[in-house]
């Protein structure tokens, strides 16, 4: 097995929808997040092997604290409210490289 990663940073949204009244990522914007996310990551042609994966992901188990996302390699989850939040995570920790540390769960 390659020591290569086929992305740099593959990044996971819970869109997990809860139907038991137990706070969910999907009823706080999980979806349009996503879909912003993967928009700007294309606009900035960062999208494919090698560079960024942006990718919906079932039940990450931490809706409590959402809506998250997390980011691999290095694991680190974020919380986010709106576009600016996803555009501040792109900037400094996808292209950057650095974390928003506001945002850590």
């Amino acid at each position: 097995m390659s020591d290569n990663l086929y992305f740099k940073k593959h990044v996971f949204f819970c869109m997990n929808e809860r139907d038991d009244g137990r706070p969910c990522c999907a009823e706080r914007g999980a979806q349009a997040a996503q879909e912003h996310a993967k928009r700007r990551i294309k606009q900035l042609d960062q999208n494919g092997a090698g560079k960024i994966r942006i990718n919906k992901a079932g039940c990450l188990d931490r809706c409590e604290q959402g809506p998250v996302l997390v980011v691999y390699p290095q694991g680190t989850w974020y919380t986010y409210v709106d576009q600016s939040d996803i555009d501040e995570i792109i900037d400094v920790d996808l292209i950057g490289g650095g974390v928003v540390e506001r945002l850590k769960v």
